[in-house]
C-alpha cells in the first residue's frame, strides 16, 4: 500500500511528518535560528555570552539526542547543527 502513496502523502504520514511534534518543534526552533543570524548585525558588546552559550549547548546536545530517537529525527539535527554554529559564532564575538 506504501509504494502506492505519492511522495507527498508519503511525508504527510511518515513518524516524522507535519502531524505530529517532531516536525513542529523543529520548525518552531528556526526563529532562535534566525534571530541569532539576525544579531550578526548587532554591536558584539551588545551580545549575551551566557545566552549565546546556551544556545551553543542546547544545539549540540540536542543534535546527538536526534540521533538516538525513534524516529531519527533529521530536521531536528539540522536545525540544530545551525543552532550550535550561530551561538558559538556569537558566544565568540561576545567574548572577544
Amino acid at each position: 500500500m506504501a509504494s502506492t502513496q505519492s511522495v507527498l502523502q508519503r511525508f504527510i504520514n511518515s513518524p516524522a511528518g507535519p502531524k505530529t511534534i517532531h516536525f513542529w518543534a523543529p520548525a518552531a526552533k528556526w526563529a532562535l535560528v534566525i534571530a541569532g543570524v539576525k544579531d550578526l548585525q548587532r554591536p558584539a558588546d551588545k551580545l549575551s555570552l551566557k545566552q549565546n552559550l546556551s544556545l551553543a549547548a542546547t544545539g549540540i546536545i540536542w543534535s546527538r539526542y536526534s540521533m538516538v530517537i525513534v524516529p531519527k529525527n533529521y530536521t531536528l539535527l539540522t536545525v540544530n547543527l545551525f543552532l550550535s554554529v550561530t551561538g558559538s559564532v556569537q558566544s565568540f564575538r561576545a567574548w572577544q
